[in-house]
């Protein structure tokens, strides 16, 4: 199957001819492809579909301000936990705790919040309380939790991860909250508040 994608490519490569120079084969230089690979109707690549145009003024009608909403809510990962199952990998989770609320410093300032503090994290449908990590490397006006923690809920059965459970960002995700045109959940720009506890 690799013989036939390489022959049917652009190169006319072989398998044989790649074992045959273990230490890869010069194609020269970069050659542009468009506009003949490109197969849309207008002969453009198309950036912005006409239904994602037309929905623009209800996105812009939906945007809350600070004054409505003074958090949003967003996920990250970590490299050392990508996946929740490598929560449950010792090596992976030992050192600081990575399952924290990333918060803004000048918005720490004003909550009063410092490094390490627990804080209250309430959206429309849930609360949480979690660890503060204060950081200049996130926009005022947004916090950001990671996801796929949590692992204390009833039934978890992953003993290391359950050491370091972390809290479960789900409980703070609106089910009123979607992706109008695809139907999808809004797991990100949650408007949320926080408090100290």
């Amino acid at each position: 199957m690799l013989d036939a994608q390489l022959r049917s490519g652009p190169y006319e490569l072989t398998l044989d001819d790649l074992i045959d120079q273990p230490h890869g084969v010069d194609l020269g230089p970069l050659q542009p492809r468009l506009p003949e690979v490109l197969r849309t109707p207008s002969g453009c690549v198309e950036l912005a579909p006409p239904e994602l145009l037309a929905d623009i003024d209800r996105l812009t009608a939906a945007l809350v301000t600070p004054e409505q909403q003074p958090f949003l809510l967003i996920g990250r990962r970590h490299l050392r936990s990508n996946n929740s199952w490598m929560h449950n990998v010792r090596v992976l989770v030992k050192g600081k705790p990575r399952c924290t609320m990333q918060i803004h410093p000048d918005d720490a300032a004003a909550l009063e919040l410092r490094d390490g503090d627990p804080a209250v994290v309430e959206s429309r449908v849930g609360t949480l309380t979690v660890p503060v990590e204060v950081t200049d490397a996130i926009t005022p006006g947004v916090i950001s939790i990671p996801h796929g923690w949590g692992h204390d809920a009833p039934g978890a059965r992953l003993g290391v991860a359950a050491e370091h459970a972390g809290v479960n960002t789900n409980v703070l995700t609106d089910e009123q909250r979607y992706d109008a045109l695809t139907g999808t959940a809004a797991l990100n720009g949650i408007p949320v508040t926080v408090r100290p506890t």
